[in-house]
């Protein structure tokens, strides 16, 4: 069964764009200046709606995760177990997403990751992450 494509909206479609290019987006807000994640028309801190893309690093650390080892549903049972991880990334925003590759069950709380992209049907990319060293 294929995992499910990005579900892409007004307000989140230059982020799922920028994907599809393997580049990783966060927002910037022009009035207060704070960064936030996930893609959304207000910005969280101030409610301005001068928001602008700006291009993460993509590196960041395991502020917590967990490994999950019974699929929610059907579609996701071939891919237990895996790992969902809140990352911290180094401009100051929280993002969740899936830790992938080889030592992905080895994540810890504050490992370095750095985002990778996992492509699903029809050229979509969905940022994920990979342990790195240091």
């Amino acid at each position: 069964m294929p995992l499910p494509q990005p579900q892409a909206n007004a307000d989140s479609l230059p982020y799922w764009n920028a994907a599809r290019e393997r580049r990783l987006l966060i927002r910037r807000c022009k009035a207060c200046g704070e960064r936030h994640f996930m893609p959304r028309h207000l910005c969280p801190y101030c409610w301005s709606d001068q928001l602008e893309w700006v291009e993460s690093k993509g590196t960041g650390r395991i502020h917590s995760y967990s490994i999950v080892h019974r699929a929610p549903t059907a579609t996701f049972a071939a891919a237990t177990p895996y790992v969902i991880a809140l990352v911290d990334l180094d401009e100051g925003v929280q993002m969740f997403a899936n830790v992938v590759g080889h030592d992905a069950l080895e994540v810890a709380i504050d490992d370095r990751v750095r985002v990778t992209f996992e492509e699903r049907d029809d050229g979509a990319m969905l940022p994920q992450f990979s342990r790195a060293a240091g």
